[in-house]
């Protein structure tokens, strides 16, 4: 080959190395202009999610709406905002408080084992009851299964005392307690379903109709803040004479028979 075309063949060589060198750099910079491009995007729908996220944060929610509402007390109770519960026969000369949380899973664990022997020392008029609700997890696991559930609680009240010691008894049950993180409370409609169980509640339309238009939702959130002022910082909690039963561990509620029995006979001859 002469040197001429030698020359010549270095030449194209370096032309084609020019030119795909320049297609490179092209394609490069393509490349990192769609990815800043996306980065863009992504950083803009970012914003507009904490923007809209914080938005509805500061938009009233329902129950914060609730709160603000007129206050309905169910009947069967007394005290300021009606949030005295206390129920039973007039003889029985002690009272047995019961602090509980209706998402509780302690609480249910506590009504299946030790519920029914509860029952039967109130009906015994061993003591009277007064119930003290929370809604406590519905912050700590987020949703609203325990207002709504604890203001069902009330349109029960609304209609007897045994009537929400039996539907308490039912959302409590094996069968129709949810996980703590289910929130299947915040139904209308479970709640419902769970109260159809109770005699006095199925089919009872005054009952639904106060479920369903969120009648003592208002008294729920007032009932809550009576729980939240007492000092009790779990459920569920037991007193008399405002000493706390424990069981035989000497720290939490009595979670069974026995152990209840044993504290609840030594609260009353207290």
């Amino acid at each position: 080959m002469s040197k001429r075309n030698s020359a010549a063949a270095k030449t194209a060589a370096r032309e084609r190395l020019r030119i795909e060198r320049e297609r490179e750099a092209k394609r490069a910079k393509v490349k990192r202009q769609i990815i800043v491009a996306c980065s863009v995007v992504g950083v803009l729908a970012t914003a507009g999610g904490i923007g809209y996220a914080v938005v509805q944060a500061n938009k009233p929610g329902y129950w914060e709406d609730a709160a603000k509402a007129k206050l309905v007390a169910p009947a069967n109770t007394s005290g300021k905002n009606g949030t005295t519960v206390v129920m039973g026969k007039a003889s029985a000369k002690k009272t047995l408080v019961m602090y509980e949380d209706p998402r509780c899973p302690i609480c249910a664990s506590f009504e299946q084992t030790v519920g029914a022997t509860v029952k039967s020392d109130y009906d015994a008029g061993k003591f009277k009851l007064q119930y003290v609700g929370a809604t406590f997890l519905d912050d700590s696991l987020t949703g609203e299964g325990s207002k709504n559930a604890l203001s069902a609680l009330g349109a029960a009240l609304n209609v007897s005392p045994e009537a929400f010691l039996e539907y308490k008894t039912a959302l409590y049950s094996a069968k129709y307690h949810p996980e703590e993180t289910e929130d299947k409370f915040k139904d209308d409609s479970y709640l419902i379903k769970v109260a159809d169980t109770v005699s006095a509640l199925k089919g009872n339309a005054k009952f639904q109709s106060a479920v369903k238009n969120g009648t003592y939702d208002r008294w729920a959130l007032e009932m809550s803040k009576t729980f939240d002022k007492s000092g009790v910082s779990g459920t569920p909690t037991l007193k008399m004479d405002g000493k706390t039963l424990t069981g035989s561990d000497g720290k939490n509620a009595p979670m069974t028979v026995a152990d209840f029995t044993t504290a609840v006979d030594a609260a009353l001859k207290g």
